[in-house]
This record gives C-alpha cells, sequence and structure tokens, in this order.
C-alpha cells in the first residue's frame, strides 16, 4: 500500500476528533469525515510501515442507522459533521469517546454520568462568525462558512440549521447588499480586499441581537445606508446593536483593532439560571445558552454547598460560572485574559447584586501569581488547548480540596488530567454535555477532589 492508492474499507471505529478507523491489509487506517458502519473509497494520502491516512473520495454503502442530512450544506459547509446521524446516536458516539480516553488514563474506579443531550437540536447557538469570500475562484461573493478541508472557498450557508432564521435572514440581506454595490472580499493571500466577517449574537431568553461587520479600512462603509437595511428587516428578535469593526491583521479571525458603534450600544443581555450577564462582541460566552445552563447546573450540582467558601475561577469569560457559584459563596476570584470580556464581568456582577465578585484582567499563567487568597475550590474551564503547561503546576500548588475542570476537547483533558493524578487529586465524577449537536465537540465535566482532604 501505497500514497495515492485507492481502496474500498468498512469503517469499524470512530475516536474523537472525528477520526474514523478501519484495517486493510494489516494496516490501521486513519480516515476523516466517515462513520463506524460506512463501506468507503477512500485515497492513501500517508503510508508507514503499520498505518496509513486516507481521504474519502465516495460512501460506497452507508452505516444502517444513517439518516437524511437535516441542512441542505451538510457535506460543503465544515461547519457540522454529524448530520446524518440520529441525535441519540451523536450522543453514544460523543460520550464512548470521553469514556475511552479517560479510561485509559483512570486507574482507580470513577463515577461515570450519563451525557446530558442539548435542550435543542437545531438553531441552538447564540453566535455566529460568518465569512466573506467566493466559493469558487473568481466567483460572486459568498457569505457564511468555510467549505470543508478547505481554507479558501466559503460556502454561503443561507439554510443552516444550527443558527436561527433571523441569522439567516440577516446573512442573506447583507450578502444581497454588499453583492449589490460591488464590494470586494479581503484575500487572505495578498491581504487585498474589505470585507471579512459578519459576526452575530442572538440572546436566547431575551431576543437581543448584535450585528458586527468586521472589514479592513481598504474601504469605506455608507454606514447610514448599511444602518438603515439592516433595522429594516422584519425580525422575531430585537436588534440591540449594529457596529462596525476595522481589522487590519492578517491572521484568520474575527478581532477588531478599532470599532463604531452605528445603533444602540455593544452588550447585549443573555440569562442563565436566574443571573443577568451583558455580551458584548468579543466577549467569551458559551454558545448554547439553554445547553450552558445545564452545564453550570452541573458544575453546582458537582460542588455541593459553597457557603464560606473562597473560589477561583480561572479562564472566567464573562464571570458565568463564578457568578453562578457566588450567592452562598465567601468569595470569588476571576482571571480572564480577554479585557473586554473582565470588563463585562465586573459589570455583571453589579447587575446581580453580587459583593464578593472580582475579575482580574491577564493571562492565567501571570496573574495566578498574584493572588494572595485560599482557595477551597478551583474552576477551570481553558480554552481548546488546555492549560498551559508552565500554569497547571501553580494552580495544582494551591492544593483547593476541589477542582472543576470543564473540557471542550477530550485530548486537551488527557494531556492536562495526568498531572492532577500525580498531585494527589482522585477523579470522583465525570459528565458529558452535548452543547454543540452535529458537530463532534463535547464539554466534559470533571470533578477531582484531595486525597488528604
Amino acid at each position: 500500500m501505497k500514497k495515492n492508492d485507492i481502496i474500498e474499507i468498512t469503517i469499524n471505529d470512530l475516536n474523537f476528533p472525528n477520526v474514523a478507523s478501519a484495517v486493510h491489509e494489516g494496516k490501521k487506517i486513519k480516515i476523516k469525515n466517515a462513520l463506524p458502519g460506512q463501506k468507503v473509497r477512500a485515497k492513501i494520502s500517508r503510508s508507514r510501515k503499520e498505518s496509513a491516512e486516507a481521504k474519502v473520495i465516495e460512501v460506497i454503502e452507508p452505516a444502517d442507522y444513517e439518516q437524511k442530512p437535516q441542512c441542505p450544506h451538510f457535506n460543503l459547509c465544515g461547519g457540522c459533521t454529524y448530520q446524518n446521524v440520529p441525535y441519540e446516536k451523536q450522543l453514544k458516539i460523543k460520550e464512548s469517546q470521553v469514556k475511552s480516553i479517560l479510561d485509559g488514563i483512570l486507574q482507580e474506579d470513577y463515577e461515570f454520568l450519563p451525557i446530558v443531550p442539548s435542550p435543542k437540536e437545531t438553531e441552538y447557538r447564540n453566535k455566529m462568525e460568518f465569512s466573506f469570500g467566493d466559493e469558487i475562484k473568481d466567483g460572486p461573493l459568498s457569505l457564511g462558512m468555510h467549505r470543508r478541508n478547505s481554507f479558501h472557498s466559503i460556502v454561503t450557508t443561507t439554510e443552516c440549521s444550527i443558527a436561527d432564521s433571523d441569522f439567516r435572514q440577516i446573512l442573506c440581506r447583507i450578502l444581497d447588499y454588499f453583492q449589490g454595490n460591488n464590494k470586494t472580499y479581503y484575500h487572505k493571500i495578498t491581504n487585498i480586499g474589505f470585507l471579512r466577517y459578519l459576526l452575530v449574537r442572538k440572546a436566547e431568553k431575551t431576543g437581543q441581537i448584535l450585528i458586527n461587520l468586521i472589514t479592513s479600512s481598504q474601504d469605506t462603509l455608507n454606514e447610514k445606508e448599511f444602518t438603515d437595511m439592516i433595522l429594516s428587516l422584519d425580525l422575531k428578535g430585537i436588534i440591540k446593536c449594529i457596529a462596525h469593526s476595522i481589522y487590519d491583521g492578517t491572521a484568520d479571525a474575527a478581532k477588531a483593532d478599532s470599532q463604531k458603534i452605528l445603533y444602540g450600544e455593544d452588550t447585549i443581555v443573555e440569562e442563565l439560571l436566574g443571573l443577568k450577564f451583558n455580551i458584548s462582541s468579543f466577549s467569551f460566552f458559551q454558545t448554547n445558552s439553554l445547553g450552558a445552563e445545564k452545564l453550570y447546573s452541573i458544575v453546582r450540582d458537582f460542588i455541593g454547598t459553597t457557603k464560606d467558601k473562597t473560589i477561583f475561577d480561572l479562564y472566567s469569560g464573562t464571570g458565568t460560572i463564578g457568578q453562578i457559584l457566588a450567592p452562598t459563596a465567601k468569595k470569588v476570584i476571576g482571571i480572564e485574559i480577554v479585557e473586554e470580556a473582565v470588563e463585562k464581568a465586573n459589570e455583571n456582577t453589579k447587575l446581580n447584586n453580587l459583593d464578593n465578585c472580582t475579575f482580574i484582567a491577564g493571562d492565567v499563567l501571570k496573574k495566578i501569581d498574584d493572588l494572595q487568597d485560599t482557595p477551597d475550590i478551583i474552576v477551570l474551564d481553558p480554552p481548546r488547548e488546555g492549560i498551559h503547561p508552565k500554569a497547571i503546576q501553580k494552580i495544582i500548588d494551591y492544593k483547593p480540596e476541589t477542582f472543576i475542570y470543564i473540557s471542550c476537547k477530550p485530548t486537551s483533558l488527557a494531556k492536562d488530567l495526568p498531572v492532577f493524578l500525580e498531585n494527589g487529586y482522585r477523579v470522583e465524577k465525570v459528565q458529558c454535555v452535548d452543547m454543540f449537536p452535529m458537530t463532534y465537540h463535547v464539554e466534559t465535566i470533571i470533578l477531582l477532589q484531595r486525597l488528604e482532604a
């Protein structure tokens, strides 16, 4: 078996993140975007002595559980992976993947609770970042999500099923507007062009909508015409903010060097478990609001009483977890690297009449050294890559009775967890929450207790 060979194989397993496997001619074949039970025709992209990697060319026979995808963009758009899998099966796949990873690390028994499904299987996202581009080279302007396995092509996702109808209507109208005035999109190779991203947020509970158009500085926007066009839309929600951000950096990310508010103010309000949270354009907030309520309820249940406890909320975002735990706690201190999120977190403490919370802007690696308090509980909700290797020991050295680790990437959790075990902590409980239906992503909550405690 060598590179570019075409083979036919039946998929027998699926590991996180969406990497299927099969055996052919005694070699283990790794292959993305395939499902257990499928028979596929695939092209070898890399071959080693005992293993190989391949890409699907064609599904010859579907798995017996497959269904018709709910979204017409599936297989083109790279946003979803499991549209063709019944939801109950999606949950089983995610649950078994996390359990398999943890069982490879943990030697002692632990309680693995059933995965919690998302309250909504579709139209659950409260934030979308759409990209401007073209679907084919030099084709008409498009606006939507990256084509699967493509860095450049953009699929216009007018019927995206994980965002609700207001998102879809906003996308269609803004795309139509810019197609009509011949504005160019920003080319990632030449760094020439104007239109870059469209960021839309909509609060689940209040229906408030924030729209932020992100462009380069290479052209101008007719601000009044753009604003009037958006305000004329007949939406279910309420537009609270229209903003125009300028970003001239080369990173493929929705950021802003400067921002101008064209309408309203850069804030919408979401409600979680009876508390209110201000969210701005670029502050972190869980993208599934109803799922977040499930997630944070489990965190609260795992911890139990917080009465007279000091809690560190590390990688705190807009302060949601810390504030949900705060009402009976002695003190909550949060650290978050995104300054805008910290501003909102401290605003939110006032919004919720909490006087025992403080949120600090900065890198956990550096700011953790400045904390003088002794925590009873540390809650960790790190970014996808996990905890910085130099920060993890500093955090553990506080020796709290309890750690809660919320992981959005099981393989990063697998990297961090052994460090806690080596430092005298034991995994007591684990529960997954599906915050991202139709995708391979999953949240995992881990309760760790100090053995000598």
